[in-house]
């Protein structure tokens, strides 16, 4: 069900477990500097890092994709304003590690204006939504100023495609500076106990297609979260302030034992894309019958193989890329996916009240969830609202079969397991706990009461 953990700090990677001027809708207009609109959110956040020590910030509306400076790249206005391109840039050459193919692609860039973190961070994790035909891709990276003033290098945070047939998406390994490294999906300081923060980041999309053509991706969202949460073997705990439960979608990933091995050795090991698939039918999305053609239609939810296809990281070896699988919640119709990190499950009550549930991120010894009957090092459930006393109803796709899925467990448990950064591992050593990461899945025009809420956990 679970991978060997990473040597992050505190990260658990979960795994088991020319541009046309035309200022109209649909239009491309060229992305201006950064100097012409700089930025002014970091006052504003600024009071909100007293309480919170998780900073996310996200590009999103047309006057996002106008900052920051495009060669090649432009902002498209509309109902879900995005970045695309319009002329490329130019021409580079792209060895795929994964299959040895080597291809030359169109390109054109976009890095955005530096954001100054409200909280310095020791961990930072970057997330995007888009849309990628064949025979186009993206790129994702990030750049950073340390506490003491000196620069990080251009990490990569994700080469990613919707599909799997022009490249391998991946992340990619041996990053690191010696003050920081990025542990598959994560950006970590290496020592935090120096007092070395990340103290602002800027992102950067190359976006590529083939040459000749007019295709383009079109990236909706481009966001990180920074956090600096405390070392902690407990937390305090919460008052329970809701009962409700949302009903979302029971699958689990144990009946995909054996299937499409070359997926991270099968479904014991799919909890990420079990859950994700669980939230993206809560809101009304699945895949089409002619997109679950290659799955064997002697397996059950068929929907479930496909998204371990379609969330697998070529490197990391697995299913349990955090932003792969926000990416692959946005690739369906009016769908939007963030990942970011909760405070209490206070936050979580404000999302399920709201109508939006969770997928959360955990690791614990047997004995430490009552009810769940199994220890991991990583491990993704969702949740889907809470009991008149408080407990956690979940979904947790590791069980014996769809009917056993809903779980309720303590809530004081389940609070500590989920926001703890140390733990105990079954050996006895030390181990990282991933400090309330989870992943949100939310419409693309969310009502008032979800904007409402999302701001009130940091998600804007």
């Amino acid at each position: 069900m679970s991978r060997a953990e990473q040597p992050s700090r505190r990260t658990v990677l979960a795994a088991a477990a020319s541009v046309a001027a035309v200022a109209v809708a649909g239009g491309v207009v060229p992305a201006v500097p950064a100097a012409a609109a700089p930025e002014t959110e970091a006052d504003e956040s600024r009071g909100r890092a007293e309480t919170r020590p998780i900073d996310y910030r996200s590009w999103t509306t047309y006057s996002d994709w106008r900052t920051g400076t495009a060669k090649g790249a432009g902002a498209v206005a509309g109902d879900r304003p995005g970045l695309v391109i319009g002329t490329p840039a130019g021409t580079t050459a792209y060895t795929d590690p994964h299959t040895g193919t080597k291809a030359t692609w169109e390109y054109a860039t976009w890095t955005g204006p530096v954001h100054q973190l409200a909280v310095p961070a020791t961990e930072t994790i970057a997330s995007w939504n888009a849309d990628t035909p064949a025979g186009t891709w993206i790129q994702v990276e990030l750049h950073g100023t340390y506490s003491d003033g000196t620069d990080t290098p251009w990490y990569v945070m994700g080469r990613w495609a919707a599909g799997d047939q022009d490249i391998k998406r991946t992340s990619v390994d041996g990053q690191t500076d010696g003050k920081s490294t990025i542990w598959t999906d994560t950006f970590a300081v290496d020592d935090a106990t120096t007092g070395l923060r990340l103290t602002s980041y800027q992102l950067r999309l190359t976006l590529y297609r083939k040459p000749g053509t007019k295709l383009t991706p079109t990236v909706w969202r481009l966001g990180a979260m920074g956090s600096d949460i405390p070392d902690r073997f407990t937390v305090p705990a919460s008052t329970p302030g809701l009962a409700q439960e949302l009903k979302v979608p029971r699958y689990s990933q144990e009946i995909h034992k054996g299937q499409y091995p070359e997926y991270d050795n099968g479904g014991e090991a799919w909890c990420s894309p079990t859950s994700s698939q669980m939230i993206v039918e809560y809101w009304g999305a699945r895949p089409t019958a002619a997109q679950l053609a290659w799955v064997d239609p002697s397996y059950a939810d068929p929907q479930v193989c496909y998204a371990a296809r379609y969330t697998y990281d070529y490197q990391y070896g697995g299913c349990g890329n955090w932003p792969f699988n926000a990416a692959y919640a946005s690739t369906y119709k009016d769908l939007q996916g963030v990942i970011t990190r909760l405070a209490s499950l206070t936050d979580l009550e404000t999302l399920i009240a709201a109508g939006i549930p969770a997928i959360t991120s955990q690791s614990f010894l047997s004995s430490e969830l009552t009810g769940a009957g199994y220890g991991t090092s990583g491990h993704l459930m969702t949740v889907i609202g809470f009991t008149a006393e408080g407990d956690v109803i979940a979904n947790d796709p590791f069980s014996a079969d769809d009917n056993a899925v809903r779980r309720v467990y303590p809530r004081r448990e389940f609070e500590n397991i989920w926001l703890r950064t140390k733990r105990y591992n079954a050996s006895g050593k030390v181990a990282s706990g991933t400090g309330g990461v989870c992943y949100l899945y939310f419409p693309a025009c969310p009502s008032p009461s979800q904007l409402k809420a999302l701001d009130a956990v940091g998600v804007r």
